[in-house]
């Protein structure tokens, strides 16, 4: 069997953060996609869908600091069947999706703006800025990013890269 599902779209809250008694995090919140198709009369229609959705672990956290209502994102997983008790005693239940990979797809002014101007951010690539740092100082986001992950500090010490300037007298260009 194969349940796969990517959607695209915006969120309609705010992520929810909660913490399991393992110290494992849970993030919650739910996202709205649309299609936009002509009726058979002619007239533009828009079918809008929205969904719940759970993600676990550092992907929590990160879209927790991150994304706010509205923000843009991918979200790629699987769908579950919950089912519950409501507490008026009634059996309910709904499908959710349990995300596996997110990719957020707002521009960095557009996350800038959601942050309200603090210095937290992403690139659009998807890697991550570390809190309190700098957005701009690219030499160590790439420094803290390689020693996060095991990589060598001493490579990661890039090379300023100073272009030279050439002075070409228009009697040189050979054409």
């Amino acid at each position: 069997m194969y349940n796969k599902v990517i959607m695209v779209g915006n969120l309609t809250r705010d992520i929810e953060l909660r913490y399991l008694p393992s110290g494992a995090a849970i993030a919650k919140s739910a996202i709205a996609t649309s299609f936009k198709f002509k009726s058979a009369a002619g007239e533009q229609k828009d079918e809008v869908c929205f969904l719940d959705f759970n993600m676990f672990g550092r992907s929590a956290e990160v879209a927790n600091q991150y994304l706010r209502k509205g923000s843009k994102v991918l979200l790629e997983g699987r769908l579950v069947f919950e089912q519950w008790t409501a507490q008026d005693g009634t059996n309910r239940n709904r499908h959710s999706l349990r995300v596996e990979t997110m990719k957020m797809l707002d521009s960095k002014s557009d996350s800038m703006n959601n942050n309200a101007g603090d210095n937290q951010g992403y690139n659009p690539q998807g890697s991550y800025n570390q809190p309190a740092q700098n957005q701009y100082n690219n030499t160590s986001n790439t420094q803290n990013a390689q020693s996060n992950y095991g990589g060598n500090n001493q490579a990661a010490k890039m090379p300023e890269q100073k272009i030279p300037e050439i002075d070409i007298d228009e009697d040189e260009i050979p054409f």
